[in-house]
């Protein structure tokens, strides 16, 4: 019964792994359980070889598209479509509801690329049909009929039907010796015949192609143009980097210049964040701490704020943790205070005592006078508390240089201080150390500054101050935003997470 099948066109569906085969039945093996198909398509392509050999495991679905003879008109397909190779025209006719039948075809694919066909050898493995075939029931029945002849099938399906598992499940045959499944692979693998590789050479060249990169790449663009999709970018743009402390979302423009004062200023700064901090003249900062004061922030509380900035700056000066820690006891850094009798002078000494407690050495000069400020005789009794050396005399000033001098001798209107022999005497022993000079809160004239600073402090809002003064620096010392308010500044904080911010000239 075999031979009746001969001479069929069939469509050989071997699953997502070896796809789709069509072709004209040249042999049916019951013994083996082999079915072979001369001059082969693959997917809708031609094969390279002149016939392909399935076994009965590799096959998945089975459709008859013609059988021969003459006056059988239940035959489907066309016999010139099928041998051309065109891919999907294979039908399935099953009875309907309304007793007619239906032909189902499959798109058509006319550029797909090549593929080699598996080369198949003739083992002991079984044919499963499947059971979603609708072919003519007659001729599914002849069929199913001529298949099961084998014994083997028999056997297995026995078997399928005792253990109930699915019909469409292959039981593969399991070898109790590991060796005997290593065998099993590598005959699988490496055992082909070597007749049985195609003499010619698979076309690279005309299957690539078979794909247009450019096309595909052109309707992808249009694609995310149309979609309001990022741009892929091409190779000559650069994409956007940005670093650790950068936001990468969206967000609203930046304003830079978030603090207006009522009067132009004379000079402008910057931070490092591009932010503008503009310049206030003295009198109004003078008022502005006045304000401040009447809130509640009282002359105590500012000089507890400036003394912890300014002393903060300091120890970063002096080397940070580096220079600061358990190991170096013996690089104790050394600090030399020059403060006179006015409240820059008890700010100063707000900062020796803060230093001395970070085990600094702090030797603070003060001159001698009758009657001291109230606030000075209060830092005073604290800075005395501490390991800090008091001086009143130049001569008990270092004679070797120190790491770091701090200047608080100016003072904003008390210029007759500049003519006191003490005064001169500091200045000019400070311009002889040779040690780098931090001035807190240093005065606007540069003629009244007797002494070079390398940086400045300005507190709350900079003055104008001039090239004498330095590097400034501009620390917070707790002014509420309502306060600047009230004195006509629109203020917003440009300090971010720190206290103690750096700004650059305009």
């Amino acid at each position: 019964m075999a031979t009746d099948w001969l001479g069929s066109i069939v469509s050989i569906n071997c699953g997502e792994s070896l796809g789709v085969y069509q072709g004209r039945v040249s042999a049916v093996d019951q013994v083996s359980q082999t079915i072979s198909l001369t001059r082969p398509f693959h997917n809708g392509v031609k094969c390279l070889v002149p016939e392909v050999t399935f076994r009965a495991g590799d096959i998945t679905e089975l459709k008859i598209l013609e059988i021969p003879g003459p006056g059988d008109s239940r035959q489907c397909g066309d016999l010139q479509q099928t041998e051309m190779g065109i891919p999907g025209v294979g039908c399935q006719v099953g009875p309907s509801q309304n007793g007619t039948g239906k032909m189902f075809k499959k798109p058509i694919s006319s550029s797909a690329p090549q593929n080699i066909p598996r080369r198949t050898d003739a083992k002991n493995q079984d044919i499963i049909i499947s059971p979603q075939q609708q072919c003519s029931k007659s001729y599914m029945d002849r069929h199913v009929e001529t298949l099961t002849q084998s014994k083997g099938f028999r056997r297995r399906h026995n078997s399928w039907s005792s253990s109930s598992r699915h019909p469409n499940q292959v039981t593969p045959k399991k070898s109790g010796l590991k060796n005997g499944q290593m065998k099993s692979k590598d005959d699988e693998c490496f055992g082909d015949d070597i007749d049985e590789i195609p003499d010619t050479d698979f076309d690279f060249e005309g299957n690539l192609a078979l794909f247009d990169k450019a096309a595909v790449f052109e309707e992808i663009e249009t694609y995310e143009r149309r979609s309001g999709t990022r741009s892929r970018g091409t190779p000559n743009e650069k994409p956007a980097r940005y670093r650790h402390d950068e936001n990468i979302l969206e967000s609203e423009p930046i304003v830079y210049r978030r603090i207006v004062v009522p009067q132009n200023a004379n000079k402008e700064f910057c931070t490092d964040s591009g932010l503008v901090v503009p310049s206030v003249s003295y009198e109004l900062h003078k008022k502005l701490l006045s304000v401040a004061e009447k809130h509640g922030l009282t002359l105590e509380r500012r000089l507890e704020m400036t003394g912890v900035c300014a002393s903060q700056m300091a120890l970063s000066l002096l080397g940070g943790p580096n220079r600061l820690n358990p190991k170096n006891v013996h690089q104790r850094p050394t600090v030399a205070l020059l403060c006179g009798p006015h409240v820059k002078g008890a700010q100063g000494i707000s900062c020796g005592r803060h230093l001395s407690n970070h085990d600094v050495h702090v030797i603070l000069f003060l001159p001698n006078f009758v009657k001291m400020l109230e606030s000075i005789t209060n830092e005073l009794n604290l800075f005395s508390k501490t390991q800090g050396q008091q001086v009143s005399s130049v001569k008990d000033l270092p004679d070797t240089p120190v790491d770091l001098v701090i200047n608080c001798l100016d003072c904003h209107e008390n210029a007759f201080l500049r003519d006191q022999p003490w005064y001169k005497a500091v200045v000019d022993w400070a311009n002889q150390n040779r040690a780098p000079v931090l001035s807190i809160d240093p005065p606007i004239n540069e003629m009244e500054q007797g002494i070079d600073a390398k940086w400045s402090l300005a507190l709350g809002l900079p003055l104008p101050l001039g090239e004498r003064a330095g590097r400034v620096y501009l620390c917070d010392i707790g002014i509420p935003q309502k306060v600047f308010q009230e004195v006509g500044i629109n203020y917003h904080s440009p300090f971010g997470c720190k206290f103690v911010i750096p700004l650059h000239s305009t």
